[in-house]
């Protein structure tokens, strides 16, 4: 076994939700996901496709009708992008390896801003990269950008600079100004940018999307975009996702993804199609309930002595703090196996975010985000 491999670190948040999974009391906000199941206008048409016997093959890049429809979507909500420059993934951390794949390899340097999923700095470690974490800082509970810190780390010998925004799990997201800066300098330094923006459209800022590079890059630029249906249509268990490239990296991530996973089973990306149909008419309402969710969560939290929580500009999570509390992975576990309530280690996230807990707010009853907060409050004995 190489060493790189041996070397990844398990998954922190498997191993709390593993302390638990087999009790029913136990109120689960450990995953980055909602407990709200598909629509069912999806779940319908991914099924009439089986029931025609789709069950073939399709082109690597993802069936044309689907790949004009994401060009449109993506279209609406940024600059015009056309159906070339669109590559259909099984799943958005697919999307993501595979950009990888095509940009960097052995002793390559990644620059990855975190605290982050810990998928992203893990993908290019897998490929022999060397990975350079730049740390966002926590200011009273929310985390910001030292965009001098970046740009000094990101030199002519950076092949990628990683970004996850809105950052899961801090809630962190981009302004467009340091947005243009990040763009500018990967210009001077010939250094392609990979913006993980999953969860743009879970954005509480009054657009209809969190800010893009895709609203300020040409179609040329040295810029790969991941995105994927999980969040924004309720579809994680679909594993579908995008990219969005330039066109002359169409033939290669083909390549890529014939060699990884051929393609995207068909009567999945039915489904999609019939999620980018639904539109704005279901991500709007889902995002306004979820806004409810994150306030009236953050309320509690914030209610709670010695606790520090600043309120996330996007994404579907709180991060935060108690106090005396600085070991997150033993915290997590004794909440589960004491008190019944699953949140993540901020340490899942990379040292950076040790101390820390994540809370998944995406709720369709939010009375269980008010028991999980008197469960939180009985275990911190206030």
């Amino acid at each position: 076994m190489r060493p790189a491999i041996s070397a990844l670190p398990g998954s922190k948040i498997r191993e709390v939700a593993n302390a638990g999974l087999d009790r029913s009391d136990v109120l689960a906000f450990w995953f980055g996901e909602s407990d709200e199941v598909t629509p069912e206008a999806v779940r319908e048409a991914a099924a009439a496709s089986l029931a025609r016997g789709e069950t073939f093959y399709s082109h690597n890049l993802g069936l044309a009708e689907l790949r004009r429809a994401l060009a449109d979507y993506t279209s609406g909500l940024h600059r015009p992008v056309s159906a070339d420059r669109i590559a259909v993934t099984s799943s958005g951390v697919n999307a993501l390896m595979l950009a990888m794949q095509m940009l960097a390899g052995a002793g390559d340097e990644v620059a990855v801003v975190v605290p982050v999923w810990p998928n992203l700095p893990a993908q290019p470690a897998i490929l022999g990269a060397h990975v350079r974490r730049v740390p966002l800082v926590p200011q009273q509970g929310a985390w910001m950008l030292d965009l001098d810190r970046l740009l000094d780390s990101v030199s002519s010998s950076t092949r990628v600079l990683l970004i996850n925004a809105p950052n899961n799990p801090t809630g962190w997201t981009l302004e467009r100004a340091q947005q243009q800066a990040i763009l500018e300098h990967c210009r001077r330094t010939g250094t392609w940018i990979v913006a993980d923006e999953v969860y743009e459209r879970l954005w509480y800022g009054g657009e209809r999307a969190a800010p893009s590079f895709l609203d300020i890059a040409d179609a040329h630029e040295r810029l790969v975009v991941a995105h994927s249906f999980s969040k924004s249509f309720l579809m994680t268990g679909w594993r579908l996702g995008w990219l969005v490239l330039p066109p002359a990296c169409g033939e290669a991530i083909g390549k890529l993804i014939e060699f990884n996973t051929s393609c995207a089973p068909v009567f999945v990306q039915r489904g999609a199609q019939a999620a980018l149909e639904l539109g704005d008419a279901f991500v709007v309402p889902l995002v306004e309930r979820l806004r409810g969710c994150r306030d009236r969560l953050l309320a509690g939290l914030s209610a709670l002595p010695g606790v520090r929580v600043a309120t996330p500009r996007g994404g579907m999570y709180a991060f935060f703090q108690a106090e005396g509390q600085a070991d997150s992975l033993a915290f997590a576990k004794h909440l589960v196996r004491q008190h019944g309530l699953g949140l993540a280690p901020g340490a899942a996230f990379g040292e950076e975010a040790e101390g820390w807990l994540r809370w998944c707010f995406a709720s369709k009853d939010p009375g269980r985000l008010d028991q999980g907060l008197a469960r939180l409050a009985w275990a911190l004995d206030v």
